[in-house]
């Protein structure tokens, strides 16, 4: 592989990383690092997991022919909060002399890796996505980029994947051989594929200055980045910088966080979790080997803004056995796109960060099942927070019935609010993509009101969710309304957390 390809990390060989003071940088240790140099490190979301990497060790699998080999390492969190021994990442990730891991998801499923990839053979420049198998990882496959290889000509390069699975950052040069760099950014589009990378702009980007090593914190506006541009402390200093709008072209003006992050050498490559109390990072000073990966406490100026992490496992509804299954969430009442995720194969766990200041929608899909839908509402910000919410698939075959939760309407009212629509269109779609099946669209209330009311607000809501669907082209004779009242409780009507369970829209499968 030619220099001017080789990882981005070699750009630190070329200057002296210089450490935070002692008393300020906590060393993860000798279980994590060795008499080697330990290299970009990169924290899941939920801080459980760090992935780097290990340069020179004679136990990297390309030691023999490369003496400088840069291979894929990463260490688990127990539960006494210590890191455990570090893990040799598999051949599966570790394919080339000089490797990287540019991300981690927030519950381990998928991974980012330096290098293009097409049926597990290294193609040239780029990044490539595997996800967590039963036996391990998948083979890599390159992230198809629109004129990705057109765009990134210079010496150095990296990205950084954020953790909505939809949006990725790049530092790279466009001029041949350059050692210079913008960042930028790709989105995913519907079809798979992913857009040009857009440069961010002049208030991110400088004519004369280096950008590279972007990370995007999980609030999805808090950028960090390496620069070298005036007002830092040394060479390469971190900044910080805030989203303005979704135009990703209006930020901030880069703060510069000082020291002890910053110091008068090299730094680069910063990492937080979804918690964002500390910043993990490299140093070269009172270390076990030439360079060792440290954390710092972050000071509330240089947090991020607080989100919450859900997480949880999916099941088969019927047979309550865990699934692997796609997960996608969305704000309401929009019904935009908000990002992405994979449930484990394994034990069918899942993690996602979700930002607030939104109403989120979100649920689990796998062939020949059909989703119950979660919501939650995060507009109202408070700190950082976790919850669990489990997901349920249900599978395709007569006499399922499934609850279609995000339905809303107003108090006694039988009028669908907009925010509903976004759950009814993926009931069309239920029905477009099985032109066969037939339902029942049947509303329930709780205990509270007389029963000829309840039957009859009942009635009235299901055949409101059945004239839309009607509306979006689904035949009559296909959907059936009923409204049951109280008849039909689910949960104990003692309690409003058990009548807002009553309280329901549901359809049952009628003809496969």
């Amino acid at each position: 592989m030619k220099n001017s390809i080789v990882l981005f990390i070699l750009i630190v060989l070329s200057f002296q990383i210089k450490a935070q003071k002692a008393s300020e940088a906590e060393n993860l240790g000798a279980m994590v690092n060795t008499k080697y140099s330990e290299l970009a490190p990169v924290i899941s979301a939920d801080g459980k997991l760090l992935y780097f990497i290990v340069q020179g060790s004679p136990e990297n699998y390309k030691f023999k022919t490369e003496k400088k080999s840069q291979e894929i390492w990463y260490s688990e969190l127990d539960k006494s909060g210590k890191w455990g021994e570090a893990k040799h990442a598999p051949t599966s990730i570790n394919k080339t002399d000089f490797n990287a891991a540019y991300w981690i998801s927030p519950d381990g499923n998928r991974i980012l890796i330096r290098g293009a990839y097409s049926n597990g053979k290294y193609i040239g420049r780029g990044v490539s996505m595997c996800n967590k198998t039963a036996e391990g990882w998948s083979e890599p496959e390159k992230l198809d980029i629109l004129n990705y290889e057109n765009l990134d000509l210079g010496n150095y390069d990296g990205a950084a994947f954020c953790n909505d699975g939809k949006t990725i950052l790049f530092y790279f040069a466009e001029s041949d051989g350059s050692s210079s760099g913008d960042i930028y950014v790709s989105f995913l589009k519907e079809n798979g594929k992913w857009t040009e990378p857009m440069n961010l702009g002049k208030n991110i980007n400088t004519k004369k200055y280096i950008e590279m090593s972007p990370f995007l914190a999980s609030d999805g506006v808090t950028l960090y980045f390496s620069s070298d541009r005036p007002g830092g402390l040394g060479n390469n200093d971190i900044w910080m910088s805030k989203r303005l709008d979704d135009s990703w072209m209006k930020w901030s003006d880069p703060v510069n966080l000082g020291a002890p992050i910053n110091t008068e050498a090299f730094d680069a490559y910063f990492s937080i979790d979804a918690n964002s109390e500390y910043a993990y990072m490299v140093t070269s000073q009172n270390t076990i080997g030439s360079q060792d990966i440290v954390r710092i406490k972050l000071k509330e100026k240089e947090k991020p803004n607080p989100v919450v992490l859900v997480y949880g496992t999916v099941y088969n509804a019927k047979t309550k056995q865990p699934l692997s299954a796609k997960l996608y969430y969305e704000t309401l009442p929009d019904g935009v796109n908000a990002g992405n995720a994979l449930s484990s194969p394994i034990d069918g766990n899942y993690k996602i960060v979700l930002p607030y200041g939104k109403n989120y929608s979100f649920r689990a899909n796998a062939t020949n099942f059909l989703s119950e839908s979660q919501n939650i509402d995060l507009d109202s910000a408070r700190g950082y927070m976790e919850i669990r919410r489990d997901l349920y698939l249900y599978p395709i075959e007569v006499g399922q019935t499934i609850r279609v939760n995000n339905i809303f309407f107003d108090f006694a009212k039988s009028v669908l609010r907009p925010e509903s629509f976004p759950e009814l269109d993926r009931v069309v779609a239920v029905l477009n993509e099985n032109p066969t099946m037939e339902i029942e669209m049947s509303g329930h209330t709780d205990n509270i009101g007389a029963e000829s009311f309840n039957v009859k607000l009942s009635d009235d809501r299901a055949k409101s969710v059945r004239l839309y669907l009607l509306s979006k082209g689904i035949s009559e004779k296909r959907v059936i309304a009923k409204g049951y009242g109280k008849s039909k409780p689910v949960a104990s009507n003692d309690n409003e957390e058990g009548r807002q369970q009553n309280r329901r829209v549901e359809f049952t499968i009628l003809k496969k």
